[in-house]
C-alpha cells in the first residue's frame, strides 16, 4: 500500500521550514502532497495560485511531492486523496499545543494519524507571519523561503 502523507496549512508565504518539513516527509512516504488550504480566518497576502506554481517549481524535480488547492475539512480532503497520515511540522510547545487539539479532532473525525516532524534548529524562528511582515515593509527574505516571493502580476 502506498504511504502518502497530506501536508496541509495556508503556506502565507511557504518557507524553509515547511520545505525541511516536506523533504523530512518524503523519506518517511511514499508520497507527499503540499495543500494549499483555505482559511476563514484569515486573508492571504500571497494569492494562493501563484503559490502553488512556485512550490510545484521548486520541487519539480522531486515527483514525490506534489501541490494542491482545497478549500474543504482537511481530514476529508485528506482522505479523498488516499492519505494514510497528516503531516505537520512543530518549531516549539506553542506549535504542539495548537497543533495537538486539531489532531485530536481529525482523529475523532476520520481516523487520521498526524505525524508531527520537529522543525530543524536552524528553521525554528521562521514563521510566515513574520515573513510577511518584513516583505510587506521592503525587507529582504531571500533567506527564509526557498524561492523568490516576486509574484507575478
Amino acid at each position: 500500500m502506498k504511504r502518502i502523507a497530506f501536508f496541509p496549512g495556508t503556506f502565507d508565504p511557504f518557507t524553509r521550514g515547511h520545505e525541511d518539513i516536506a523533504l523530512r516527509g518524503a523519506e518517511l512516504f511514499d508520497e507527499i502532497i503540499i495543500g494549499i488550504g483555505h482559511n476563514t480566518k484569515k486573508k492571504r497576502f500571497f494569492p494562493a495560485e501563484a503559490m502553488k506554481t512556485l512550490i510545484e517549481e521548486h520541487f519539480k524535480d522531486n515527483p514525490q511531492i506534489k501541490v494542491i488547492l482545497y478549500q474543504d475539512l482537511t481530514a476529508k480532503v485528506a482522505k479523498e486523496l488516499g492519505a494514510t497520515v497528516l503531516l505537520r511540522g512543530l518549531r516549539n510547545t506553542t506549535d504542539f499545543e495548537y497543533e495537538n487539539s486539531i489532531a485530536q479532532a481529525n482523529r475523532h473525525i476520520n481516523g487520521l494519524d498526524t505525524v508531527f516532524i520537529y522543525t530543524s534548529p536552524e528553521f525554528s524562528h521562521l514563521s510566515s507571519s513574520i515573513i510577511r511582515e518584513l516583505h510587506k515593509f521592503g525587507h529582504t527574505v531571500d533567506e527564509f523561503v526557498p524561492f523568490s516571493l516576486e509574484v507575478p502580476k
